[in-house]
């Protein structure tokens, strides 16, 4: 055995910071889950949470994992493992962007991705960038992405905020400060509304029109490496703060959905993986630059020089939360008495209402999109008969969002060529038998899970294990440290009958309902003026 021969990776995503054990060969062997606060709001819509929560989170995590009485498989204790580690690597939660003073101290809460905060009326791009966009028809999706920045709103609202303002950084880009007291961070976590050129893989162009749309100015920005490459290493207060040996190597990983597709084996641009989180997402893995919808380019891959053609339903599975809200309560009385959670009942829900929810059909967007589906968009169930319940409703919501994510499959291999033929579900959601099986049923395809839960914490303990010379390269990293789990087998008959389903009635609504959303975005705005 190796002295060397673990990886800690530490995840931290919207709910919860975990740290993580993996080995060579991508088995968990150690795991510490602090779950946060996910949010604040102070206002409706808003959504922020202090930066100290999740560093503070990052600590306990760590050392709740040395402290842990498990043991690890090879039967040595957590708390003599450190001398085996071999380096660290760190996943966050996308787009979640921080204001630091020049010592590094935060100026103002975080504000995350969910926030939905907008800055209306502001100048739009002139000059050539200007009549480049008007001539495309892009005026509109550009004022949108202007609206949607964060950078915008605080510079506009909060200008003594911005005025202190030494970096503007991402939740993975303040946490490797934390670790490493370095102004540095991942190009494959670069996910939000910043200045940076995704085709290259670098900080935009000077005379890129995001330097136009944004108030940033280049010394804000932290210098960026790409995965598998060196951070830093762990500095001697990081150390005293989470017991993790100082001077270990930190390696570049990424986001948490790029880091989940590679955890979840997919590799190659047949391969897609499904992250069923509080944002369903398909994602495949290519070496060419290819935006799957027209100004909305592919996403930094979790491999060096390579993308991720990605569509997003941005409520997701945040969805099966509502629907526990709005009408679950009688499986969260029987989920407390037996000590579950609600969701694990949910499935129950499912199996009592047969496939296509005797014509109940649900489009899944309960928060609008930027081009597809685009900012107009709604949410809708047609369909309604006397005879529908709350099961039919449940079931509803799973069949609609795989639904949408088999047009966003189709979408993704209309523009590249590749079709979709292997599938991977990753994510809360993929925990669910019946989401599992109705998305097989679906797509038509075999289904699979990970073989670990932890998909996004393996993909980073992959850049690591490259990044430290644990695997040659990554190729060989993602066939030693990815393996199936349980796989869901398509019903043929089911396949068919959903198939019409899709192609009939789905894929029509969107374009039959997008007049009247159009129309009722004008009377809402009309009527009640946003500031």
């Amino acid at each position: 055995m190796s002295e060397k021969d673990l990886i800690l990776a530490i995840d931290h995503g919207t709910q919860s910071a975990r740290a993580l054990l993996f080995n060579a060969r991508g088995e968990l062997v150690a795991k510490a889950r602090i779950p946060i606060e996910p949010y604040f709001s102070t206002q409706p819509g808003w959504a922020e949470q202090h930066a100290q929560v999740f560093w503070e989170a990052v600590c306990q995590a760590c050392q709740k994992l040395w402290h842990s009485p498990d043991e690890l498989k090879e039967g040595n204790p957590l708390s003599q493992v450190r001398q085996r580690l071999a380096a660290v690597a760190l996943t966050t939660q996308r787009a979640t962007v921080i204001n630091l003073d020049p010592k590094g101290q935060p100026l103002r809460p975080a504000i995350l991705w969910l926030d939905q905060r907008r800055t209306e009326g502001l100048k739009p791009i002139g000059g050539w960038w200007g009549l480049v966009f008007r001539l495309a028809g892009l005026t509109q999706t550009v004022a949108y992405l202007q609206a949607e920045a964060e950078a915008n709103w605080i510079a506009t609202h909060q200008p003594d905020v911005w005025r202190q303002t030494a970096k503007f950084v991402l939740l993975s880009g303040y946490l490797t400060y934390c670790l490493t007291d370095q102004w540095v961070d991942s190009t494959a976590c670069q996910v939000g509304y910043i200045p940076f050129d995704y085709k290259r893989f670098r900080w935009s162009d000077p005379r890129d029109w995001k330097w136009l749309a944004l108030p940033l100015q280049p010394n804000m920005l932290v210098e960026l490496k790409p995965p598998a490459s060196q951070l830093g290493e762990i500095t001697l207060a990081a150390s005293q703060a989470t017991s993790i040996p100082q001077g270990l190597p930190l390696i570049a990983a990424a986001a948490d959905k790029a880091c989940e597709v590679i955890g979840a084996g997919c590799l190659q641009p047949h391969q897609a993986c499904l992250s069923y989180g509080t944002t369903a997402t398909i994602n495949t893995t290519h070496r060419k630059y290819i935006e799957a919808i027209p100004l909305i380019p592919p996403y930094p891959s979790a491999i060096p020089d390579a993308y991720n053609l990605e569509i997003q339903i941005y409520r997701g599975f945040w969805m099966v939360s509502w629907f526990k809200q709005e009408f679950g309560q009688e499986e969260q009385r029987l989920a407390a008495q037996k000590g579950l959670e609600a969701e694990q009942l949910f499935d129950k829900l499912v199996a009592a209402v047969p496939p296509g929810c005797e014509g109940l059909v649900l489009q899944p967007f309960w928060s609008p999109g930027l081009r597809f589906p685009g900012p107009e968009a709604r949410g809708a169930v047609i369909g309604f008969r006397d005879a529908h319940t709350r099961a039919h409703l449940y079931r509803a919501i799973l069949e609609g969002l795989a639904f949408a994510l088999r047009e966003g499959a189709e979408r993704i291999g209309k523009r590249s060529g590749i079709a979709v033929r292997e599938l991977r579900i990753a994510g809360g959601g993929s925990q669910s038998r019946a989401a599992m099986q109705i998305t097989a049923d679906i797509f038509g395809l075999p289904t699979a899970r990970p073989h670990v839960y932890e998909a996004s914490g393996l993909g980073a303990a992959i850049d690591a294990a490259v990044g430290v010379g644990m695997h040659p390269d990554f190729d060989t990293a993602i066939r030693e440290m990815t393996r199936l789990g349980e796989t869901f087998e398509p019903n043929p008959t089911y396949h068919s009958q959903y198939e019409e389903m899709y192609q009939r009635i789905y894929r029509q609504i969107y374009h039959r309902l997008r007049p009247l959303y159009e129309d009722l975005r004008r009377i809402i705005e009309g009527s009640h003026p946003r500031s």
